[in-house]
């Protein structure tokens, strides 16, 4: 019986040094790598048709055993906020995932997803109620960026910025997550700042311990939402795994370990995380750490029936106490809750 044919290896999966290699395996000449990497990164290309300063020889060992992973367009949503576009995207094994473009004062952001789906049930999180599909590829994570370049440099614009703030727990699929992050921040390619990439957690420790213990440059912020244990496991069943005082053991090790300051979210829910007194507890929580505190007004979701805390008179309130504990605070900018593109709206269903 003949073994299954192989299956043509994505391009966008590879770093700069990978993709060298590959061709030089080739017999090919390491010039024409740099040039593919470029029409890939700087041009951004969207097909391997689109490369024809490449020599024949290369482009066909490409497109007899390569695919340049693009995924296509399932759905678009744009909100009439003006600042925002949703994007359905659509992987090569019938998987979806969203991609969301926000555009901000001064500066355009990605919101990228790690995983389709997500495993870590957080109760307000539109992922999160739809359970856990499969880990993206490194490739796949790069590709929703570069999806969004093309759209700016259509328009004159670039990329900068990218958080890993979209369906998935980014430090649960860790490898190609870092990878992904490795390649975009390659000088030759789209050549995003470490500081301009920002990965969200739901507090997997060990996935933060091992980003301090490697210096990972670019930023952190951890989904806190909670000051007690029980609180924030009602919350975040990830806290029963990893209960609040071994994260905050984590988070300490991580600003200890690198110099750096992590940015904590917290999502005002009504009722059960607004009030002053929760901010006193947050304050004394992250006591003597490199903190900031980002305060998220809950994003409404079919599955959860938490009403945002306050409007913006809370989260000024709350922001007034942590500003007397010296704990600096910002309030998040609401973008894209009309299609669903918000904070802890993302799930590839249908809407």
């Amino acid at each position: 019986m003949k073994p299954p044919p192989a299956s043509p290896l994505n391009l966008l999966d590879l770093t700069r040094d990978e993709l060298r290699a590959l061709v030089e395996s080739w017999g090919l000449s390491p010039v024409h790598a740099a040039r593919l990497w470029n029409y890939l990164y700087y041009e951004a290309v969207d097909s391997l048709d689109a490369m024809p300063g490449l020599p024949a020889r290369l482009r066909a060992r490409l497109a007899g055993e390569c695919m340049l992973g693009n995924p296509p367009v399932v759905r678009e949503a744009r909100s009439t906020d003006g600042f925002t576009r949703k994007f359905l995207l659509g992987l090569g094994d019938g998987a979806q995932i969203e991609t969301v473009l926000m555009r901000f004062t001064g500066r355009v952001t990605a919101c990228i997803s790690s995983q389709a789906g997500c495993a870590m049930g957080c109760v307000f999180c539109a992922t999160g109620q739809m359970g856990f599909s499969r880990h993206l590829t490194a490739g796949e994570i790069v590709a929703q960026a570069l999806h969004v370049q093309r759209i700016l440099k259509a328009g004159g614009e670039r990329l900068r910025n990218v958080v890993l703030m979209g369906m998935g727990e980014p430090l649960h699929n860790y490898d190609a997550v870092m990878r992904a992050a490795d390649i975009l921040r390659d000088p030759n390619g789209l050549a995003l700042g470490a500081r301009k990439i920002t990965l969200s957690t739901v507090g997997v420790v060990p996935g933060i311990i091992r980003m301090a213990d490697e210096a990972r440059p670019i930023h952190l912020a951890v989904s806190l939402h909670a000051a007690t244990q029980e609180e924030r496991a009602a919350l975040v069943p990830a806290a029963r795994r990893w209960p609040l005082d071994r994260l905050m053991d984590a988070c300490r090790h991580y600003c200890a370990k690198t110099g750096r300051r992590i940015f904590f979210e917290w999502t005002l829910i009504e009722g059960k995380n607004d009030s002053r007194d929760h901010a006193r507890a947050v304050a004394r929580l992250l006591e003597g750490m490199d903190a900031q505190v980002n305060l998220i007004p809950l994003n409404p979701t079919s599955g959860y029936d938490g009403a945002p805390g306050g409007g913006r008179g809370a989260a000024r309130a709350f922001q007034d106490v942590l500003a007397e504990h010296g704990l600096p605070s910002t309030v998040r900018q609401r973008r894209g809750i009309d299609i669903a593109a918000g904070c802890g709206q993302l799930a590839a269903t249908p809407r």
